[in-house]
């Protein structure tokens, strides 16, 4: 890989995708809005940028993932955003999860710099980031996917073109809007066999080889179970995606009930400090309601 990358954003899930980055050879540049993810990189051989237009002026290729929409377009195109550092050829893939509209925004702004953008969110959480495993879905010029394909590929273990800029969004929220739902039925499974005073590892055991088999019955059910709420996916993060696919639908006039109820119990959760768990502390808003722990 010859291009010389930038990377913006080190938190729980940039990190990782950084350091794949350079474990494939890389030469990377970093930053971040805070200190504890640049001094981790630069100790293991990162040089660290003074903030993202000197990251996008030493770079072919930037990487962010970072918070929510503003934080996108205030790293892109705010004062000392990517775009003040812009030179032929420069390419901004943003695999934070965030408003389609606004990525299209985005990408019509750097397209009067010369700069292409592709949006690349990813699925497979801190622990998909860590193993280089992670679903990624991009949106943008199929050309210019295929220049960052190599950085990609070293990233996420499944890359697919989804259509022009900010269709990689909408995908990725179809993927939240299927995950949060899947969540759902599996808390809604555990309530229910606790309630019914049946041993919720025994329903997890019966249920997992048949219909009701997914990610989530196999991993965060016993994690629940054991009373474990450690996030690979914070709370926090899913309700915000969850209000993004909202406006989306809202805007393309499609009504989502099943997905408004998961939205309404995830932020029930933020609301009494849940904020920094794992999704699956989502049965806890169940709990509640039927007066009974899963365990």
């Amino acid at each position: 890989m010859t291009d010389r990358i930038g990377f913006i954003g080190l938190g729980i899930m940039g990190r990782p995708m950084a350091r794949n980055l350079m474990k494939a050879g890389v030469p990377l540049t970093v930053w971040n809005r805070s200190r504890p993810g640049i001094d981790e990189l630069a100790a293991e051989g990162a040089s660290e940028g003074a903030g993202p237009a000197d990251v996008a002026s030493k770079s072919d290729i930037v990487i962010t993932i970072v918070g929510d929409s503003p934080d996108v377009e205030e790293v892109a195109l705010g004062p000392g955003g990517i775009v003040e550092g812009a030179h032929e050829a420069l390419v901004h893939v943003d695999m934070t999860t965030m408003s389609p509209a606004v990525t299209r925004q985005i990408a019509e702004r750097f397209g009067k710099a010369g700069v292409e953008m592709l949006d690349a969110p990813v699925s497979g959480g801190q622990q998909g980031a860590i193993d280089g495993t992670l679903s990624i879905m991009v949106g943008g010029k199929a050309e210019v996917l295929e220049r960052c394909r190599p950085a990609l590929a070293a990233m996420g273990r499944k890359i697919t073109h989804c259509g022009p800029n900010g269709a990689g969004q909408t995908v990725k929220l179809c993927n939240q809007i299927a995950v949060s739902m899947i969540n759902l039925g599996m808390c809604e499974a555990l309530v229910f066999a606790a309630k019914n005073e049946i041993d919720p590892r025994v329903m997890i055991e019966a249920v997992s080889d048949g219909a009701a088999r997914s990610w989530q019955m196999e991993k965060l059910a016993p994690r629940i179970v054991e009373r474990d709420f450690a996030p690979g996916f914070k709370v926090a993060h899913q309700r915000k995606d969850l209000r993004l696919a909202l406006e989306a639908a809202e805007a393309a006039g499609v009504e989502l009930r099943g997905l408004a109820l998961a939205h309404e119990l995830f932020a029930s959760l933020e609301a009494v400090g849940l904020g920094e768990e794992g999704t699956q502390a989502l049965v806890k808003a169940l709990e509640r309601a039927a007066g009974v722990e899963v365990q």
